[in-house]
C-alpha cells in the first residue's frame, strides 16, 4: 500500500478572493506550484491528499484524519510564529512532516533571533539593532551605510531601493515608514556592499550538504544591488542568476550555508542567503526553512537544476530525508 502524504499549503488565490493584497500573499503559492508538487509526489509513488491551509489542517485533525507524512509548505498569517502553526499542530498529534519543526520555523522567521544563534556559533553576520518603537531609532549606533527591513517578513516584503540608508535622517524616515506599514519591528543592520548569493542545503545529521549556490545580480547598473520585493516579483527583467563555480568562493559560501543550517537546527532542506562584506568575506543574512518550490522560478529549484538535479529528484530527496528522520516507510 502506498504511503499517504497529506499536503498543507497556502494558495494565493484563496486569499486574494478574500480581499488580501498581492503583497499580503507574496509568500503564498500559486496553483501551478501546488499542482506541480502534487503530481511530482504522486509520480514518486505516494498517494497525495490535499489538505489546504493551517485552519483546514486543524479541522481535519479534529475530524480524525491522519497521514503517513505531511508535506508542509504553509506559511500562514499572523505574527512571527506563523510558520510554526502547522508543525506545532502536527507535533501535537504525533504526525511526521517535512522540513523544520515549530521552534526552528518561528526562530528563523525572526531575523534577529536567527542572527543571534549564528553569531553565537561564531559564524559571520552583520552587526544589527532591532527597532521596535520610534524611540529605538535614536539608539542605533551602527556604522553607516545601514540596511533596514521588516524583522519577520519574507519574499522581499518591505525592501525597496530606500532600504539602503546613508544618514540618520534616512534611517528615521525608513524605520517610521516600516513600523507604520507593517506594524512589526524593523531589523537594522550594517550594509554589506559585496556580492550576494543564495545556497540550497539538503539533509539531516551526517548527511547535510549544500547542493549548490548561485549569485544574484541586478540588471540595472544604476540601481543599488538590492534584492527587493519588486526585483523578486519582476525578476525575469530585473535580475540574473549565475551558478556559483569559483572554487575557493564556492567552498566558502557553501560551507557557511551548511554551518548556519546546522547551528539553526534546520531539517530536510532550507535555502540560505549570504552576502559578502567590503573585504569579500561571506556573511549570513537569513535562512528560509520553507523555501519556495515552484519547479521553474523558485531559487532552490533553479539551484538544483543548475547542478543537474531534477525537480522530481529534489522533491524525492526531501521526502526521503523526512521519512528517514522519522523512521517511517518512504517509497524507494
Amino acid at each position: 500500500m502506498k504511503p499517504i502524504v497529506g499536503f498543507v499549503y497556502d494558495l494565493k488565490k484563496d486569499y486574494l478572493d478574500e480581499g488580501f493584497s498581492k503583497e499580503d500573499v507574496a509568500e503564498f503559492d500559486s496553483e501551478e506550484t501546488i499542482g506541480a508538487l502534487h503530481n511530482t509526489i504522486e509520480q514518486l509513488g505516494y498517494t497525495v491528499e490535499r489538505i489546504g491551509n493551517c485552519k483546514a489542517l486543524a479541522k481535519a485533525l479534529v475530524a480524525g484524519k491522519r497521514w503517513d507524512m505531511v508535506f508542509n509548505i504553509a506559511e500562514s498569517f499572523g505574527g512571527r510564529c506563523r510558520e510554526s502553526y502547522v508543525p506545532a499542530l502536527l507535533d501535537m498529534y504525533d504526525i511526521p512532516y517535512t522540513f523544520s519543526d515549530a521552534m526552528v520555523c518561528a526562530l528563523t522567521l525572526d531575523k534577529s533571533m536567527a542572527k543571534r544563534i549564528v553569531a553565537q556559533a561564531g559564524l559571520p553576520t552583520p552587526a544589527f539593532k532591532v527597532v521596535r518603537k520610534p524611540q529605538d531609532i535614536d539608539e542605533v549606533s551602527l556604522q553607516y551605510p545601514l540596511f533596514a527591513k521588516p524583522l519577520d517578513e519574507g519574499t522581499g516584503k518591505g525592501i525597496t531601493q530606500d532600504s539602503k540608508i546613508d544618514t540618520p535622517q534616512q534611517l528615521k524616515k525608513v524605520c517610521l515608514d516600516l513600523l507604520s506599514a507593517y506594524n512589526h519591528p524593523v531589523l537594522v543592520e550594517e550594509y554589506l556592499p559585496g556580492r550576494e548569493f543564495t545556497v540550497g542545503v539538503l539533509g539531516n545529521d551526517k548527511d547535510i550538504r549544500a547542493i549548490g549556490g548561485m549569485e544574484i545580480k541586478m540588471l540595472a547598473a544604476n540601481e543599488p544591488a538590492i534584492y527587493s520585493f519588486t526585483n523578486k516579483d519582476e525578476y525575469e527583467k530585473r535580475v540574473t542568476y549565475s551558478r556559483l563555480t569559483e572554487p575557493k568562493l564556492k567552498q566558502e559560501i557553501e560551507s557557511l550555508a551548511v554551518e548556519c543550517y546546522k547551528a539553526l537546527e534546520c531539517r530536510d532542506s532550507s535555502r540560505v542567503d549570504i552576502r559578502c562584506d567590503r573585504n569579500g568575506r561571506a556573511c549570513f543574512i537569513e535562512i528560509n526553512p520553507l523555501a519556495g518550490l515552484h519547479p521553474v522560478h523558485s531559487d532552490i529549484c533553479i539551484i538544483a537544476r543548475n547542478e543537474g538535479i531534477s525537480y522530481e529528484q529534489l522533491i524525492g530527496q526531501i521526502l526521503k530525508n523526512a521519512f528517514a528522520r522519522t523512521n517511517a516507510g518512504a517509497c524507494k
